[in-house]
């Protein structure tokens, strides 16, 4: 009997209905009390990110008379020094961040994946150039790529997302190019190779199982990395432009009123200290120290 033969013969009903079952119950089932701790917290922010805004729509509306007043029922986190509503602008910041995080670690795992593939896969020019590409990017830190995006653009968010992009998709090549180069040299893909079963099979059946994991946790990285980036160009006075609210933004802008209004600088602070503990609580045990 030939492997031609043997990879054409039916799987069982069983096997085959099975599978994403366990898929899809896998995580829940292995996680640990720590991880499901963590996704509840994340989760509980997601929600707060999408309903907050429709909640409390007015997240630029001034009112001058209502100035640093104080929590009540109907403004939770009371009015800033421009009687803006804080967790209108709370809200706002939040689902900003968080949208912007996953966008720029999107492009940033897509790119990165695909030139690291066709890097190990091709090799020749296709490595050296991609190679050196990346060396490039490398040498330039990446917040000061960041940077030099937003000040082109002075603050506008598609430079932000482009500069984000740009300065995570070296990580994502450099992974994915060593390991894609260790898995296409193995024997299961010589095999392949000689069954002639082409590249899609190579990469559902080799290169994906392989790279699915690594990628997970970078993203998961990536993702507080993204919101963290952010926040400090809004902290420091050059990421998003007023008025649109932003975490480190409102950090900066609550400092001076912090004896009289405390719960102004805390609340941002709070959000973001929930993002990345949620985040590093999402690790799985390999990816721990």
């Amino acid at each position: 009997m030939t492997p031609s033969t043997l990879s054409k013969r039916p799987q069982p009903a069983s096997a085959v209905t099975s599978a994403p079952v366990r898929d899809r119950t896998g995580w829940l089932a292995a996680a640990s009390g720590a991880q499901r701790a963590a996704a509840v917290l994340l989760a509980a922010l997601v929600l707060f990110a999408l309903a907050g805004p429709l909640l409390w729509p007015g997240h630029a509306v001034q009112d001058l008379s209502r100035f640093l007043e104080a929590p009540s029922l109907a403004e939770p986190l009371g009015r800033d020094h421009l009687g803006r509503s804080v967790i209108a602008r709370l809200a706002h910041a939040t689902r900003l961040s968080l949208l912007m995080a996953l966008l720029c670690v999107g492009t940033a795992l897509l790119l990165g994946t695909l030139a690291g593939i066709t890097a190990a896969w091709r090799g020749g020019w296709a490595d050296t150039v991609l190679h050196g590409l990346s060396e490039a990017f490398i040498a330039l830190p990446a917040l000061l790529v960041v940077l030099i995006f937003s000040a082109l653009a002075n603050g506008e968010l598609w430079s932000l997302y482009i500069g984000l992009a740009l300065a995570q998709w070296v990580e994502y090549f450099r992974m994915i190019r060593s390991r894609s180069g260790l898995v296409l040299a193995g024997p299961a893909v010589e095999a392949a190779g000689l069954l002639q079963l082409g590249p899609v099979h190579i990469v559902r059946r080799h290169l994906w199982p392989e790279l699915r994991p690594l990628l997970t946790t970078m993203a998961t990285f990536g993702v507080g990395s993204s919101i963290l980036a952010l926040s400090t160009l809004g902290f420091v006075g050059v990421g998003v432009r007023p008025p649109t609210p932003e975490l480190g933004q409102m950090i900066t802008e609550a400092f001076p009123y912090y004896h009289e209004a405390p719960w102004m600088s805390l609340a941002p602070v709070l959000v973001l200290i929930t993002i990345l503990t949620g985040l590093l609580g999402l690790r799985n045990k390999e990816s721990r120290p």
